[in-house]
């Protein structure tokens, strides 16, 4: 949209380290954190939307406004969506409360979609959001995270405490800047079988990369 870059740049301005960038995210972005994502997917709960670009592309995916949920905290942004998607469940809050929100009954969601800036925010927050946002993630979802770092954006040590793997999807180079994406999931929980460690088969992920991706649970 022609003012989403002014609205974007005006609340960088005023609040740069929660906003994280001075302009929405592109059409190379939104397409590559979406890719993974289908019809069968929802509901999705998306963080940080800001403008709505990740929003829009889910649409196209052919997920229902219905399947979305989205998690804003900049009360201008939080406007903005509930003009663009009536048909989606657009809340004001914390991303670092999901927790606590009680959002869904159980545990359905396919995928969450994040476009909030973890590496200006604390370990603490971090840990916060991650564990919030997979209480509602069912076996097998995944939480999408793009950076514009060379690496994950969350360290191995939150993985670990977390019990969560990253993956590099790809990267999108025509982004601006150049940005990256990455899945991170649950790992296989591990069950002693004859002596020996399998893992569990209720826990297998079933998100496969389509790209051939590397394994980033290391990166710092």
């Amino acid at each position: 949209m022609p003012n989403d870059f002014l609205s974007f740049f005006l609340s960088w301005m005023s609040s740069p380290r929660r906003v994280g960038a001075i302009a929405p995210s592109g059409a190379a972005l939104a397409d590559l954190i979406t890719r993974e994502i289908s019809t069968t997917t929802g509901p999705i709960l998306e963080l940080g939307p800001g403008t709505g670009a990740f929003t829009y592309k889910l649409l196209k995916r052919g997920v229902r406004p219905q399947d979305l949920t989205l998690i804003e905290y900049g009360s201008d942004f939080m406007k903005l969506l509930q003009m663009r998607f009536p048909g989606s469940r657009v809340l004001w809050m914390d991303a670092g409360r999901l927790a606590t929100e009680h959002l869904y009954d159980g545990a359905p969601v396919g995928a969450v979609v994040s476009g909030l800036p973890l590496l200006n925010m604390s370990r603490r927050k971090v840990i916060s959001i991650l564990s919030g946002a997979f209480s509602y993630v069912r076996p097998g979802g995944a939480f999408y995270q793009f950076t514009y770092g060379m690496s994950c954006p969350v360290p191995r040590p939150v993985l670990d405490r977390l019990g969560l793997r990253a993956k590099l999807v790809d990267r999108a180079l025509l982004n601006v800047p150049p940005a990256a994406v990455y899945r991170l999931t649950r790992r296989p929980q591990m069950k002693l079988i004859a002596g020996s460690l399998a893992p569990e088969p209720s826990a297998q992920v079933a998100l496969e990369p389509t790209h051939p991706a590397r394994d980033d649970s290391a990166a710092r």
